[in-house]
C-alpha cells in the first residue's frame, strides 16, 4: 500500500523518457543543490525563529498574544511518566547556505517554579539526514554530531506536574558557526553501520494515550518509545526508526515516544557523549543497571525505583509482530546512527509497508519491511528481477547492510534509477 504525494522525475530503467508519479512524504531537500561551502569558525549566521503552531509537528502548545503555550490539557507522554504536562514545536528549518557545527540559542521566556523550556536544534548536512537531537542552552550551545548546513530546532515546554502553571515563550534567536578542528572532539562520522544493542522490551499498551509526539495510541499499533528525545521522531514520520528483532522476526518502527523510565538517557550513544549516566557502557541502558546492579541506587532519573530494566517499549503490533509473548530480551539497531562510513551511502525512501527481501527478487523471503519513509543506508546494488510498479519498470536492487536484504531501487526516492556513486555488489 502506498500514500501519495507529487514525487520527482525517476529514470525508468531502460527507457529514454522520464515519467512523473505521485508518491509520498516531502523531499528531504532540493534535488541537485550545490554542497554548501564552510563557514569560516567564529563566523555567526543568526536569525530570529519564527514562534507559532502550524499543524502536523506540533503537539500540546498554542500561539497567543505573541507567545507558544501549553495548551490547557497538555500532554502526558504515555510511556516515561514521571513529568508534568508537556508540549512542543518544530520550527522551520533554517537553510543556512555554508556548514557549521555549533548552535547557540537566546530564549525569551517565562518559567514559573517548577516549569521549564528545552530548546533542542539538529543539523542536516550534504547527504540529506537529520543528526539527532541536541539540547541547548544559555552558555551551553549545541555541538551537533555532525557538519550541518540546514538547522531546525524544536521548543518543548514543560508545566507542574499538577497543571497549575505553565511557560511562556515570547522568543528565540538562533546562532550557528563553524569551529575549528580542535574544539569539535565531540564531533564523529557517522559508522558504516548502524549500532545495535540487545535490552530488555516491554509492551507499551496504553490505547487511547498520547505520545510525546502528539500520536494517540491506536490497538496494534507500531511504534517504539527510547528514553531520551534525542531520537524523537516529529509526529507521524519515521526520520528515526529502529529494527528491532524478537523471537520470531524483525520489524522496523519509528520512534514516537520517550520512555520507558528516563527521558535522557540516550544509550545507544558513546559514553563521551552520552546525555546523562556517562559512566555507564554505550549500550546499557541506566534502567538495566539500576535493576541489575542497583545503579543510582537502583532509581531512574526521577527517584523511582526501577522495577524492570527496560530499555525500549513496544507499542503492542510491533510487541506481538516481533513474536513476544511477554516483556522479554530483543535486539534493536538504531538505524539513524549509521551511514557515515566509507562502505555505506544514505538515502532516503518513500512508500509504506515496503518489503526488504533476502535476495534481489519479490519471490524470495522478506527479512524485514519499512512501515514508512525513512533513511536506509546502501553497500551497494545489483541487477535482479525486474519489478514493475504504477508505470516504473527497474531491475536494480539496493543491499542494506542494517537489514541483511535488498530493497527494489524503485522505491529509493532518488532521481535515477542506478543510485548514483553506489557500487555494484
Amino acid at each position: 500500500m502506498l500514500t501519495s504525494r507529487v514525487r520527482r522525475h525517476r529514470a525508468l530503467s531502460g527507457a529514454v523518457a522520464l515519467l512523473a508519479m505521485v508518491g509520498l512524504g516531502a523531499a528531504s531537500g532540493p534535488a541537485g543543490a550545490a554542497p554548501a561551502g564552510p563557514a569560516k569558525p567564529g563566523q555567526e549566521v543568526s536569525w530570529r525563529a519564527e514562534l507559532g503552531v502550524r499543524g502536523g509537528d506540533d503537539v500540546g502548545v498554542r500561539f497567543t498574544d505573541g507567545a507558544l503555550r501549553l495548551r490547557a490539557e497538555g500532554v502526558r507522554p504515555a510511556s516515561a511518566g514521571g513529568e508534568g504536562a508537556q508540549g512542543a514545536a518544530v520550527l522551520p528549518v533554517r537553510e543556512l547556505g555554508r556548514t557549521v557545527h555549533r548552535v547557540s540559542v537566546d530564549l525569551q521566556a517565562r518559567t514559573p517554579q517548577g516549569t521549564r523550556v528545552a530548546v533542542d536544534v539538529r543539523g542536516r548536512g550534504a547527504g540529506g539526514v537529520w543528526t539527532e537531537w541536541r539540547e541547548a542552552a544559555a552558555g551551553a550551545p549545541a555541538l551537533l554530531p555532525r557538519a550541518a548546513s540546514s538547522v531546525q530546532a524544536r521548543v518543548t515546554l514543560f508545566g507542574m506536574a499538577d497543571g497549575s502553571a505553565g511557560p511562556v515563550v515570547e522568543g528565540l534567536r538562533l546562532s550557528a558557526e563553524a569551529v575549528p578542528a580542535s574544539e569539535r572532539a565531540k564531533e564523529r562520522p557517522q559508522a558504516a553501520a548502524a549500532f545495535s544493542a540487545t535490552v530488555f522490551a516491554t509492551r507499551e499498551g496504553l490505547v487511547g494515550h498520547t505520545t510525546a509526539n502528539g500520536h494517540v495510541i491506536q490497538p496494534n499499533d507500531h511504534f517504539v518509545a527510547l528514553p531520551s528525545r534525542r531520537g524523537l521522531s516529529p509526529r507521524g514520520s519515521h526520520e528515526y526508526s529502529v529494527r528491532v528483532c524478537g523471537p520470531a522476526r524483525c520489524e522496523t518502527a519509528p520512534v514516537w515516544d520517550v520512555g520507558p523510565w528516563n527521558t535522557k538517557d540516550d544509550y545507544w550513544n558513546p559514553s563521551s557523549v552520552r546525555e546523562m549516566w556517562k559512566d555507564l557502557p554505550q549500550g546499557r541502558p541506566e534502567a538495566q543497571a539500576a535493576y541489575q546492579d542497583d545503579y543510582n541506587g537502583g532509581a531512574d532519573q526521577f527517584g523511582r525505583q526501577v522495577a524492570n530494566p527496560a530499555g525500549i517499549d513496544l507499542a503492542d503490533g510491533t510487541f506481538y509482530n516481533v513474536g513476544l509473548n511477554d516483556n522479554g530480551w530483543v535486539t534493536v539497531t538504531y538505524l539513524w546512527t549509521g551511514g557515515g562510513g566509507s562502505d555505506t551511502k544514505p538515502f532516503p525512501t518513500w512508500g509504506s509497508d515496503v518489503n526488504i527481501r533476502e535476495q534481489a527478487t519479490t519471490n524470495s523471503a522478506s527479512v524485514a519491511s519499512l512501515p514508512g519513509p525513512t533513511t536506509v543506508n546502501v553497500q551497494c546494488q545489483k541487477r535482479g528481477q525486474m519489478v514493475h510498479y504504477q508505470g516504473y519498470s527497474n531491475d536494480a536492487w539496493s543491499y542494506l547492510p542494517d537489514y541483511g536484504g535488498y530493497i527494489s531501487n524503485i522505491f529509493v526516492d532518488v532521481a535515477d534509477s542506478w543510485l548514483p556513486g553506489v557500487p555494484t555488489c
